[in-house]
């Protein structure tokens, strides 16, 4: 059987002027599931958010360019964090991923008000050769592919077309994620941007197209396109114990030692992975131990 891959497909249409990016997320999306015990709307919120991320990590210039997204729009999901590299490893988290909310009216989850209409989107990319950028904007309906092609127009003068959705299954597991982005390049011709806009139309339902046909079924049956470059998506965070262990000896041994006497050990949680990190007072002895033998 094939593995299960979540996957970004890039290539330019309509004359060269217009770069079309299509991406299949549903195993990225599910993996943040398993992580985090999300309900189908804050997998929703939270999957929509990694998946135009993945779309903006893959404009990064070097493996270690990074790029981190701040979506606050107040509602009851609580705020989201995504960051990724260039190396199209994401990771992400939402504030409250136990929260709830009845369908809307049509039965579509009700993303909108998982994530809040009344905030900002913000994004801080750090790209090789490049000066720190940090671009914000307000959201416009809190369902994210409206936000962030609201974000590109306002904060970085590129009008994007986007077409991003997640599709959870009654048992919570996503059957289908992914998106469509249309950027037309630097002096696209009218024709261009007309096609482009009216291409998006055809994805309101994005995440049904990607679980019924895929991102190559998506790029063959509306775009003509037999070939485009591929890059695979990783979820995959950066914490680990040895970094958690360095972090602990920049406390120093006093106020680490003082915590396991208040508290029995010390007890790290990384929110991008929901991974527990706890040292005890064995393991504090013997970090210090071999720090101080180091030096």
């Amino acid at each position: 059987m094939q593995k299960e891959m979540s996957a970004i497909y890039k290539t330019l249409i309509y004359d060269r002027e217009v770069s079309l990016a299509v991406l299949d997320t549903t195993s990225l999306v599910n993996e943040a599931i398993a992580r985090h015990g999300l309900t189908p709307v804050t997998a929703a919120a939270l999957g929509r958010t990694l998946t135009v991320s993945a779309y903006l990590c893959s404009w990064l210039k070097s493996d270690t360019s990074a790029l981190s997204v701040t979506v606050n729009g107040g509602g009851a999901g609580g705020k989201i964090c995504v960051s990724g590299d260039g190396r199209l490893f994401m990771r992400g988290f939402i504030e409250r991923p136990d929260a709830d909310l009845p369908p809307r009216a049509d039965g579509k989850l009700d993303v909108g008000s998982c994530v809040g209409r009344s905030g900002t989107i913000s994004v801080i990319r750090e790209d090789e050769g490049a000066a720190p950028f940090v671009g914000t904007c307000e959201l416009v309906s809190g369902e994210i592919g409206e936000d962030f092609s609201a974000y590109f127009y306002v904060s970085e003068q590129r009008p994007t077309a986007i077409a991003v959705g997640v599709k959870i299954s009654p048992d919570g597991r996503c059957l289908g994620a992914g998106g469509v982005m249309l950027q037309p390049l630097p002096g696209a011709s009218e024709e261009s941007l007309v096609r482009a806009e009216s291409a998006i139309g055809a994805f309101s339902a994005i995440s049904t197209l990607v679980a019924e046909k895929g991102a190559e079924g998506i790029l063959r049956e509306y775009f003509s396109v037999a070939d485009a470059e591929c890059r695979e998506i990783f979820y995959r965070c950066h914490c680990s114990r040895e970094k958690i262990a360095r972090l602990i000896l920049t406390m120093g041994r006093a106020e680490a030692e003082a915590i396991v006497r208040d508290e029995g050990s010390v007890k790290v949680h990384c929110h991008y992975c929901n991974t527990d990190y706890t040292f005890d007072e064995t393991d504090v002895a013997k970090l210090f131990a071999r720090s101080e033998e180091v030096t």
